[in-house]
């Protein structure tokens, strides 16, 4: 999972992009880039690390021009290293700098025809460069010195026809403009705004999540829908156009769960509203199970679990309690790389208020349940403070299958719930009793009549893959891909080219 962002201002942007990035963040803790244009030339700065550790004032004041595509990642299937930090770069056609958000799933096929047919060389592990590469290739064969936004057009359509799987792009072509577009079946979401300049002229902004938008005064006009392309041109002038030819609206309900800011709205749907729901739904639940419930007190896991469990505390007519303080300079353990990363962090990520443990039957909240370790370590801490009995809630059902589609959940035999009954997980995870939302119960709570998502993407659940091109020989390659081993033997590789580079350099 990633940020992504994309301005076309008509005064220097280096400022507004590192401050929408920052707001991106909880997208991506790994690197950060930024690229940006001025007289047809580009300026980066990308690395590892955090948005405000990668940027010094040094960097930003090498950023100039009134453009710039910016870039947060956390890694999947390939290494942390810095050679796969965005925005990637080639120089043909015209000079290309692309950012992504989401993951092919044809990427492997897709990198032997782009050196074979298109003649073109890959020099990392990352689909994104893959991706970038059949862009670049597709928009070369309109041979066009000067590409009208038509041109650009085909070649997204182009892309669309070659590439598989999950992508919110923003590209910027130098000299003529920025592109962005989406999947053809809206996986990953991207959004796009506008505001007027204090010399009259409209400024445009393209952004992962709405609330980078907000953030610094852009106005959200709309997403970009699944399979659409929009182009600023030199000029400042909007071109919008479809450009695939199927279409289906399936936003990965995950985005919703736990990645997503709750400030954000994605395809018409409040992601807080929609976290108000599903505790609404969780509630509901425990109730059938246990109408004569002996919970004390409700405490989530912060932060994201927050807005279910208060309205969950509200529905069972319990007590909502802050019973963990978060440690702000600790990232998101679920996107770290490494078991043994996540697992030490927790403790560090977490302390627990003894006062609303101790004698209690507790109910920790929160938004789903991946591998269990930072659940177990998270309920050894409430029986460590006193607490009586721990119930555990998640507001996602289980999660039994990997994600193919950008977000690096691992594979199936490290999720705790493939294969495993909720008795099982419960006394994995040293819980005393555990509930789960239904899946049916989580799409109601999602979906909005004002919405025209025609349905969820919900493989993480059902292991039902959107885009009907996923087999078990992917997954399996996939698993080999992901684990620790192959992980650092990337990594190894990768931080070579990086040497390699600096060395040359």
């Amino acid at each position: 999972m990633c940020g992504v962002v994309g301005i076309v201002g008509q005064s220097p942007v280096n400022q507004l992009l590192y401050d929408a990035l920052t707001v991106l963040q909880h997208r991506g803790q790994d690197a950060a880039g930024i690229v940006t244009e001025a007289d047809g030339k580009f300026y980066l700065r990308k690395s590892n690390g955090l948005v405000n550790d990668v940027f010094q004032s040094r960097h930003m004041q090498s950023l100039i021009g009134n453009a710039g595509v910016g870039h947060v990642r956390y890694p999947t299937a390939g290494s942390s290293s810095t050679a796969q930090s965005q925005p990637f770069y080639v120089n043909s056609p015209y000079g290309i700098v692309l950012a992504h958000n989401g993951n092919l799933t044809n990427s492997d096929e897709l990198s032997k025809a782009v050196f074979q047919a298109d003649l073109r060389h890959i020099n990392t592990t990352s689909d994104s460069e893959v991706l970038l590469n059949v862009f670049a290739h597709e928009l070369q064969i309109q041979n066009k010195l000067k590409p009208l936004p038509e041109d650009m057009f085909a070649a997204v359509q182009g892309v669309h026809r070659r590439c598989k799987g999950a992508y919110g792009v923003v590209a910027m072509i130098s000299g003529l403009g920025m592109l962005a577009f989406r999947d053809p079946n809206g996986i990953r979401p991207l959004v796009y705004g506008k505001r007027v300049a204090e010399n009259g002229k409209t400024e445009y902004m393209v952004a992962s999540e709405s609330v980078a938008l907000d953030s610094i005064g852009f106005e959200l006009v709309d997403d970009v829908a699944p399979g659409e392309a929009i182009y600023i041109d030199a000029e400042g002038e909007l071109h919008v156009q479809q450009c695939a030819t199927e279409v289906k609206k399936s936003p990965c309900i995950f985005e919703f769960v736990y990645f997503a800011r709750p400030d954000s709205i994605i395809d018409g749907i409040s992601v807080y509203k929609a976290r108000l729901r599903m505790g609404d739904a969780l509630a509901k639940r425990i109730l059938a199970e246990r109408p004569d419930h002996d919970i004390d007190v409700v405490i989530p896991i912060p932060d994201t679990s927050r807005t279910s469990a208060l309205q969950l505390a509200n529905k069972l007519n319990v007590t909502y309690r802050e019973g963990f303080i978060k440690n702000r300079y600790i990232g998101r353990t679920f996107i770290m790389p490494g078991q043994k990363q996540r697992k030490k962090s927790v403790r560090q990520k977490l302390n627990a208020i003894d006062l609303e443990f101790k004698g209690k039957t507790v109910l920790l909240v929160d938004d789903s349940i991946v591998r269990g370790t930072t659940c177990n370590e998270i309920i050894e801490m409430a029986r460590d403070a006193g607490a009586k009995k721990v119930y555990f809630a998640s507001a996602a059902p289980e999660v039994k299958f990997p994600n193919v589609y950008g977000i690096d959940m691992p594979a199936a035999k490290e999720l705790i719930a493939h294969g495993r009954t909720n008795e099982e997980i419960c006394k994995s995870i040293g819980a005393d009793w555990l509930v789960y939302q239904a899946l049916d119960d989580l799409i109601e709570a999602t979906q909005t009549k004002k919405s025209d998502v025609h349905e969820f993407d919900c493989s993480v659940f059902n292991g039902c893959y959107i885009t009907g091109d996923i087999d078990q020989l992917y997954l399996d390659e996939l698993e080999n891909s992901r684990s620790d081993d192959k992980k650092n033997q990337t990594e190894a590789r990768d931080s070579s080219l990086v040497e390699i580079h600096n060395e040359e350099a």
